[in-house]
């Protein structure tokens, strides 16, 4: 077992202080009664074997005193107390009694313990999600590029669960049990020590055999995971791009690939459940075999003259009775390390998550920047995703006040640029300044609250207007309103079924792709930021749709610095500054007449949009 994912779960369970004490108490307390419980069944025979002939031995109260031997006083002085009757019938209601109170207060005991183990449950998962969410939320932008969506899905949602299911239930088995076996095994030691080891030798058989099994399990659960979080990905895909699928004719080829991960991920949970259902059979096989040496070591000594060595016949179905008691819980503690070995594989992937080095933080003595002054600047900048150079020693200045737009072929690194603005990256050599300063030596919410983003993608979510209007800022409604109308979206929202309430779907798609970018751009005119970053904000949408959002962005980029991706030419002619990217290099910058009259790249980009 991997120790240190299994109780780096276990402290998701924290704080411990009103859980572990009245865990421990109920817990001992059940133990205690079902350990009493099975205690009187000695009297009971005893009195069925030797009736009333036998000569009870007068045994005194002891004086109390902490130690084992007063317990042991004890114990004998109830037993004579029970049994010593002239009537076996009322010695046998009396102790019947006493065995049906301790049962009963042992399973209400039982209870409440496991009330605490469910509080640690719910809390581990509570905690567990909560911890993963959060990590992905902090992550950078360039983990996902690396990482598909499908399995940090199964992370957060399967994986969890399993370690819910299977670690979390296994808890009481390394408190509960081993307690319930060393107490079991000092009254198998008590009624006979010979026999006792004899069963101490034999039994360690069964946990080996086991053990073999549970070490192969982990493997397997490793690849369901992962086989599950391809299925998931799929999904994913699949429900996104369902209008693709269809229009293409592909629903036979996204059923084949979703059928071959699908199968894999049965062969895995085939596979695993054959295994884990392998380790209960084998381990009642082997415990039936220790029962049943014991029975014949044991009738051997009841049948021996040897005083020293033989037992009472009594003492030996009492102690066949306990030894079956012992069982039980070694039983749990086997079906536990061949169920806990999916729980760990699961923790394993879920801390593999959450370890994720996140390369975007604030560095130590990192400086808040509240006000845009004078501009930002790239210096000698350059990118690259894996080994793929996108940027290649980028020199730029994007003055305050000023509009600046990005233009170029495709994959040329422009939306790049702009994401190395609000630090979404760093770049691996040179430096983005804002104000003169290093944006690597300002704290980063700093940096992105002095920015607006509105992107080709219109990014809204599963909520109300109102509420994707004003996302991540307290607002008024009067100022959510002024918002949308300065976005032109005021009066389709009051279109709508419940206006500013209306819910807008995952997404956003019960809205056009006009109303959806009106909206993003609302957002970014309610946050009212000094720098405005636009990728391509008009070039998915019809004429109609890009006249209304092109007439909002205009209000939006009024008295701020604006920096824009454009392919459509004709909405940037008015920029104050035109820069051409083309392999991730400057090729051509000014402005929109000055480049014309180079006859360059830009040039020919214009003649191609005008022809």
């Amino acid at each position: 077992m991997k120790k240190s994912t299994y109780f780096r779960i276990l402290l998701f369970a924290k704080p411990f202080g009103n859980i572990v004490p009245g865990y421990v108490i109920y817990t001992l307390l059940s133990i205690i009664f079902n350990i009493t419980s099975f205690s009187f069944v000695m009297p009971i025979l005893q009195v069925l074997f030797e009736k009333t002939e036998t000569k009870i031995e007068v045994v005194a109260n002891p004086d109390f005193e902490l130690s084992i031997d007063y317990f042991k006083q004890f114990f004998h002085y109830v037993q004579y107390y029970l049994t010593a009757q002239s009537d076996p019938k009322t010695v046998l209601a009396r102790i019947c009694i006493i065995l049906m109170v301790s049962v009963i207060l042992s399973n209400i005991f039982n209870y409440l313990s496991l009330r605490y183990l469910g509080l640690v449950r719910a809390r581990v998962v509570r905690n567990m999600r909560k911890k993963v969410y959060e990590k992905i939320v902090a992550l950078p932008i360039g983990f996902f590029s690396n990482e598909k969506k499908g399995n940090i899905l199964s992370r957060i949602t399967n994986d969890v669960q399993e370690v819910e299911n299977s670690v979390i239930s296994s808890f009481n088995v390394w408190f509960k049990d081993p307690i319930t076996i060393l107490i079991l095994f000092t009254m198998l030691f008590y009624i006979s020590v010979n026999l006792t080891i004899f069963t101490i030798v034999v039994l360690p058989l069964s946990g080996f055999v086991i053990g073999e099994i549970t070490k192969r399990l982990k493997k397997v659960s490793v690849k369901g995971q992962d086989a599950l979080g391809k299925i998931l990905g799929i999904i994913d895909e699949t429900l996104v791009g369902l209008r693709i699928v269809k229009a293409f004719n592909a629903e036979g080829y996204i059923k084949d690939k979703f059928n071959h991960h699908n199968q894999s991920y049965y062969n895995n949970v085939l596979s695993m459940e054959n295994k884990k259902r392998l380790s209960s059979p084998v381990s009642q096989v082997l415990g039936v075999g220790v029962v049943a040496g014991t029975i014949y070591y044991g009738g051997v000594l009841v049948l021996s003259n040897d005083p020293s060595l033989s037992i009472q016949p009594h003492e030996f179905f009492y102690y066949i009775l306990l030894l079956a008691q012992v069982l039980a819980p070694l039983k749990s503690i086997a079906n536990a390390l061949s169920t806990i070995q999916r729980g760990l594989a699961s923790g394993d992937r879920v801390f593999e998550l959450m370890d994720s080095v996140n390369e975007i933080t604030d560095k130590a003595g990192a400086k808040t920047i509240s006000k845009f002054q004078s501009g930002i600047t790239f210096e000698n900048v350059r990118f690259k995703y894996d080994s793929e150079e996108v940027l290649k020693g980028i020199n730029l200045t994007f003055e305050k006040g000023k509009t600046i737009a990005l233009v170029g072929p495709s994959g040329g690194g422009k939306s790049t640029m702009i994401d190395l603005i609000p630090r979404f990256y760093d770049p691996y050599e040179g430096t983005v300044k804002i104000d003169g300063v290093d944006l690597k030596d300002l704290e980063v919410n700093s940096i992105r609250t002095l920015m607006g983003v509105v992107t080709q993608e219109s990014i809204l979510f599963n909520d109300t207007i109102a509420n994707n209007i004003a996302f991540g800022i307290e607002a008024s409604e009067e100022a959510i309103i002024q918002a949308a109308k300065a976005a032109n979206a005021h009066d389709f929202i009051l279109g709508t079924e419940l206006g500013y309430n209306t819910e807008i779907g995952d997404r956003g798609l019960k809205l056009s792709g006009g109303q959806r970018q009106r909206l993003t751009i609302a957002r970014a005119i309610l946050k009212n930021p000094p720098i405005l970053l636009l990728d391509e904000a008009t070039s998915a949408l019809d004429s109609e749709s890009e006249h209304l959002v092109q007439e909002a962005l205009n209000n939006l980029m009024l008295n701020r610095t604006s920096i824009i991706i454009a392919h459509r030419l004709s909405t940037i002619q008015n920029a104050d500054l035109i820069v051409v990217i083309k392999d991730g290099e400057i090729v051509e910058q000014g402005t929109h007449q000055s480049l014309l009259l180079e006859n360059g790249l830009y040039n020919k980009l214009s003649e191609m949009q005008s022809a």
